[in-house]
């Protein structure tokens, strides 16, 4: 009988809108924390939800990214190169601008970093190359077991790369179905998020008063004006660019068709059949998008990039560490790469923050508290970044098929 009502709970529970179940855990952290500080034991919650990210987050990369390499088809038609070109560009254009923006407005996080080895942060250009490269060739095991997200990267795409074309079906079905297993994994953590979200405002307000909301406001405000800037500006320059013509239309009626739907389902994937529709609607070529749609749903990723560029860069603010030029390009670089991999998994764009931490030097243990802070203001992160990232997915495509005809009639 116990455990009907037990599974009762749980399915009632599951199925509550994750969102609500987010804001409860913060107005749950928050009361506690103001009128029940000393109950310490509720903090434990936000330790075990960090302590279950940091543990799977670098099995979650290492299989997605070998994964998603075997299972690539050879489909290289000329119709795509378009569309794939204008996916890159416009991810590194958001990586790019979320660097400039967090350069000029720096946003400082309370983090724990009394446990930090600061000999780790590089002191010059030469050390942080040194660093890049030597954490690049670190043993493949060793760097999953340390999180060191550079060697599971690079290890990754080698192994991917190599068992491409001398996999079997079956043994490309294994990886498949291993990726799937650990997204299920993460799935499953991210469903508790609301316990460990509760568990880390609580520790947040009771160590530093109401005051930290204040700060996490500045950092939505930061990536919001991003991905606005993205959405607004860079992206109608590049359709314009492509198309010779005026790009707003297209921007509003994305917008307003993907967009909207996309900010409140918070997945891409979910979001597939309305880009589906919204292509027929505009007339565009079935053969074309019924491919590029969910290409773009895997690759086209400039929302991920614009949150993983970010939050990093809070943490290189919150530690001090200066930002050279070189360095940025290089960040701008692995973010759009890292943006490509967080396709499919609820936060993944979250859980490869510490790929881009590491570039400085920051230690794992730092960067999963950038990752916590994430999750509790995801309910407008996530949402921004997923429309951000599935409405552009229709406006590239229709740029393609638009410059496509422009050439035709001229």
């Amino acid at each position: 009988m116990s455990s009907d009502i037990l599974s009762k709970l749980y399915n009632k529970y599951t199925n509550t809108n994750l969102v609500f179940r987010i804001i409860v855990g913060i107005s749950f952290g928050v009361g506690l924390a103001l009128f029940f500080p000393t109950f310490k034991y509720v903090g434990i919650f936000g330790e075990l939800f960090i302590g279950a990210l940091k543990a799977i987050a670098p099995i979650l990369v290492f299989t997605l990214i070998i994964s998603s390499l075997v299972q690539e088809q050879a489909r290289r038609d000329g119709r795509f190169n378009v569309i794939v070109l204008l996916y890159m560009i416009s991810t590194f254009l958001a990586s790019c601008i979320s660097v400039l923006v967090s350069t000029i407005f720096p946003v400082t996080l309370t983090l724990a970093v009394q446990n930090m080895d600061t000999a780790a942060v590089p002191a010059s250009l030469s050390e942080v190359l040194h660093n890049l490269l030597m954490n690049i060739v670190s043993n493949p095991v060793s760097s999953i077991v340390s999180g060191n997200y550079l060697g599971i990267l690079f290890w990754a795409v080698i192994f991917g790369c190599a068992l491409k074309n001398i996999a079997a079906p079956t043994t490309k079905d294994l990886l498949s179905d291993i990726a799937a297993c650990i997204s299920k994994v993460v799935s499953k953590i991210i469903n508790f998020a609301p316990f460990g979200i509760m568990g880390l405002v609580f520790q947040a307000v009771s160590s530093s008063g109401m005051q930290i909301f204040s700060e996490y406001g500045k950092l939505i405000l930061i990536l919001a004006f991003c991905m606005f800037f993205v959405y607004f500006v860079s992206n109608p320059i590049i359709v314009f660019i492509v198309t010779r013509q005026n790009p707003y239309p297209l921007i509003m009626k994305s917008l307003k068709e993907s967009g909207i739907m996309a900010f409140f389902t918070r997945s891409s994937a979910a979001n597939i059949p309305v880009n589906m529709a919204l292509c027929e609607k505009l007339g565009l070529d079935k053969d074309i998008y019924s491919i590029s749609i969910p290409l773009g749903a895997t690759i086209n990723m400039s929302g991920a990039a614009v949150t993983i560029t970010v939050m990093s860069l809070a943490a290189v603010h919150t530690l001090g560490i200066d930002v050279n030029i070189l360095t940025a390009v290089i960040l701008g670089v692995l973010a759009s790469f890292a943006a490509c991999g967080a396709s499919g998994v609820a936060g993944g764009s979250l859980l490869l923050i510490p790929l881009a931490c590491s570039l400085f030097g920051i230690s794992n243990d730092i960067a999963i508290q950038v990752v916590g802070i994430g999750f509790i203001i995801g309910v407008i992160q996530d949402s921004l970044e997923t429309a951000l990232n599935s409405s552009s997915d229709v406006i590239f495509t229709a740029a393609a098929e638009y410059r496509k005809i422009r050439k035709q009639v001229l």
